[in-house]
């Protein structure tokens, strides 16, 4: 694979000076474009110790407004990092839409290092995770350069030994980048079947010649330059497509209401009375007390999801459970339509930045599921966008359940007589007014269609590292303690089997 990248590739420094100017400006042509667009840029620069990462870096830095930009150098986790899922570090350094974001190697670093170091016994499934994460990122827009620059085992070590002799550069060459160059041999390997298992026509690598920085340079430039001058080609056309279109609306393809649904299996009729509900909401909240020091003590965080119709007892049975655990481990959700900060990334990033650490709590009052359910129904997102969000949903809690987290996820269901009820109650009492609003009547109007989209969510992604629970919420006080009752049995199962 190699081989093209040791071919001796030369650009003369009178050239360079001659290309340069006319190729940065361009370059900043294309980036004030791209800031107008829904497009993230995502450019990683990896390859062998001692091709100029660093330097090509700087070198994007200086010929690019670097307002509109970041750079992400990431290190050895850090004990945040350490106590979250491994992407979580990445998700929250996504550059935003309109923005390029330069990653040192990004998410290939550890996995690469670890094959080489033959540590690793899972090098092809973590390919098969890259690979995945990229195509999410790809289908929501964004376009991604990856850069390999090369050097062959002789010229590395040329390059090492004339950085250590120039005392302006001794300091970038470590024992570390010695003791790589001892393993040039594994590194190549590992390498070579990184890039060639997550190469695509969506997301690219480009093997780049280092032996001379100027070709290297602008070879990375140019490439630049041109993925984004056909990105954002594409995307002028695609906008033309769509203004022409007619607007987006509700998906169409929702079954008749007369089909039967999983919402139909849940017995509404369930209640407890006061004095047999106070008993066990005491016993339970005391059970729920000890569980969550016990998770904290053994580092098992816990992610809780409540899902629901409006009114049926989202708020009442989340208070239910914080009442009964320390302030220090928890933290409640409450999610909303999105921020203008949130609209400029992929729907699952406000998400993955609230992940708790290690033995914490995090409690989401609607959550990522709003993709398959209001933006499904409401026509906010394409069909394709949230047909394909519950492989990418799925994906995101297998990533959270493998990291000690323990997923629980509840649906909260009534009836249309019982919302009916509490929604007239609402306006009537004046400290619960503000809970009801013109949207909670529109979203009543489509109830089949809410319906016919929650039995697809639930058939799509309730797993056995994250199953749904669906909660009969007529009686507020049978729905309570069945929530109460989830989580210490799955906090109870899953501390025991330690």
């Amino acid at each position: 694979m190699f081989e093209t990248a040791e071919l001796g590739r030369h650009i003369d420094k009178n050239e360079y000076k001659k290309q340069l100017p006319e190729l940065r400006a361009a370059l900043l042509q294309a980036q004030f474009a791209l800031s107008k667009t829904n497009i993230p840029v995502i450019i990683i620069v990896s390859g062998i110790d001692g091709a100029g990462r660093g330097d090509v870096v700087n070198a994007l830095n200086e010929w690019l407004d670097t307002r509109g930009l970041e750079t992400i150098a990431l290190d050895s986790l850090t004990d945040e990092e350490g106590e979250r899922p491994y992407y979580w570090r990445f998700w929250r350094q996504l550059p935003a839409r309109g923005r390029i974001g330069i990653f040192f190697g990004g998410w290939y670093v550890d996995p690469i290092l670890q094959s080489a170091y033959q540590k690793m016994d899972t090098f092809n499934e973590a390919l098969a995770h890259i690979r995945r994460f990229e195509t999410m990122l790809v289908e929501d827009g964004a376009l991604i350069l990856k850069f390999w620059l090369h050097l062959s085992k002789e010229e590395q070590r040329k390059r090492l030994k004339k950085l250590e002799k120039n005392p302006h550069t001794r300091r970038s060459v470590s024992k570390r980048d010695w003791k790589h160059a001892k393993l040039y041999d594994q590194f190549v390997k590992a390498a070579e079947q990184a890039i060639r298992q997550t190469d695509s026509g969506e997301a690219p690598w480009l093997l780049v010649e280092a032996t001379d920085w100027h070709y290297r340079d602008l070879t990375v430039a140019r490439t630049v330059l041109e993925s984004l001058a056909k990105h954002l080609s594409l995307e002028t056309a695609q906008s033309e497509i769509t203004t022409q279109s007619k607007p987006l609306t509700p998906s169409s393809t929702l079954p008749s209401s007369s089909t039967l649904t999983i919402l139909d299996t849940v017995d509404l009729s369930q209640s407890l009375r006061g004095q047999e509900y106070s008993q066990a909401l005491e016993t339970y909240q005391g059970q729920l007390h000890r569980l969550a020091w016990a998770a904290y003590e053994q580092k098992c965080s816990t992610i809780i999801v409540f899902e629901g119709w409006d009114a049926a007892g989202k708020g009442g049975a989340i208070r239910r459970m914080t009442q009964a655990m320390d302030a220090r481990l928890y933290r409640v959700i409450s999610s909303a339509a999105p921020t203008d900060e949130e609209r400029a990334h992929h729907y699952l990033w406000r998400f993955w930045r609230h992940i708790p650490r290690a033995g914490r709590v995090t409690i989401y009052d609607r959550s990522w599921y709003g993709r398959v359910l209001v933006e499904r129904v409401e026509g906010f997102a394409k069909e394709k966008e949230w047909q394909r969000a519950f492989l990418e949903i799925n994906d995101f809690e297998e990533q959270l359940a493998k990291h000690n987290n323990v997923v629980i996820k509840f649906w909260i269901h009534v009836s249309q007589d019982e919302q009916l009820r509490r929604f007239q109650e609402r306006e009537k009492i004046p400290y619960k007014k503000h809970k009801i609003t013109d949207e909670d009547w529109r979203n009543r109007e489509k109830w089949d269609d809410y319906t016919i989209a929650v039995n697809e969510m639930v058939a799509r992604t309730s797993t056995d590292f994250a199953p749904w629970t669906l909660v009969a919420g007529d009686d507020k006080r049978f729905a309570r303690l069945q929530v109460l009752k989830t989580v210490c049995e799955r906090l109870e199962s899953v501390l025991n089997n330690k």
